[in-house]
């Protein structure tokens, strides 16, 4: 299948590992030129050289904390300048740590929302001027399963997420008319470094072996087993292409049958 994304230009936040390294992967394997960020220089700097020798296109990469005000921003600008423009966006994060209400201080509480709601929304308000003006986007947003059915001990995270999804949802409608789709994509267990932290953190509350948070956690998978990142970038090429510009305000999970809704 035809993306029609060669030539276009992809900011990717999170983008040095994990979703969004593997979202990157396939947005340059279709040809589109990249504007990777992520907190730590060296694996950002690691990543982009493997991408460019791998698919021989363009990419700048520009160290941030998008948790920080203004530095969602500043990718933006530094991926204008280079490129002339932004056409599609991923908004990304880590997670916010794991833990029960109580435990959460207010200072845990606005750092969640700084990484998680504030960033994508300094990222959107970044480059949407520009993708109203060219009459072509697309904002991807990865959110997660909890949006629809909350994981336990996962209150900042199943919090947060959800209110990306309520922002994004209105966001999608104000756009729609300039030719920008605004999508959520909801992982599930993915082999990920945030799930190795996952496991850890669940080990050490219940006392048991990370291999055996891991196992209950398939179990529970319709499929049996964890996806891995590039089921999930394949999702994001789709929604990114020319194809599909008539699907937008979805939230759609790729959970292997994880969620028990019916919609």
């Amino acid at each position: 299948m035809e993306f029609g994304l060669r030539g276009r230009v992809a900011l990717l936040a999170a983008s040095s590992k994990g979703l969004g390294r593997a979202v990157a992967e396939e947005l340059a394997a279709e040809g589109a030129s990249l504007v990777l960020c992520a907190r730590g220089p060296e694996a950002l700097s690691a990543t982009a050289r493997h991408i460019r020798a791998e698919y021989e296109v363009p990419v700048l990469e520009v160290v941030a904390d998008v948790a920080r005000a203004g530095e969602a921003e500043r990718v933006a600008r530094e991926g204008i300048a280079k490129f002339g423009r932004i056409d599609i966006l991923l908004t990304n994060s880590g997670g916010p740590p794991p833990a029960p209400f109580e435990a959460l201080t207010r200072e845990a509480w606005d750092q969640a929302v700084a990484l998680v709601l504030a960033s994508a929304v300094s990222f959107c308000q970044a480059v949407v001027p520009g993708m109203k003006e060219r009459r072509w986007g697309r904002i991807l947003n990865v959110t997660s399963i909890a949006v629809k059915q909350p994981v336990e001990n996962l209150m900042l995270s199943n919090s947060m997420r959800a209110a990306v999804t309520g922002w994004a949802r209105t966001l999608a409608n104000e756009v729609a008319p300039f030719g920008i789709t605004v999508n959520n994509l909801m992982p599930g267990f993915t082999r990920t470094e945030r799930m190795e932290e996952l496991a850890r953190a669940t080990a050490k509350r219940e006392g048991i072996a990370e291999a055996e948070a891991i196992a209950r956690w398939e179990r529970e998978i319709p499929m049996g087993r964890m996806a891995e990142a590039r089921e999930f970038a394949a999702l994001a090429a789709f929604l990114a292409s020319e194809r599909a510009g008539y699907i937008t305000a979805a939230s759609i999970p790729v959970d292997g049958g994880w969620i028990r809704a019916l919609l």
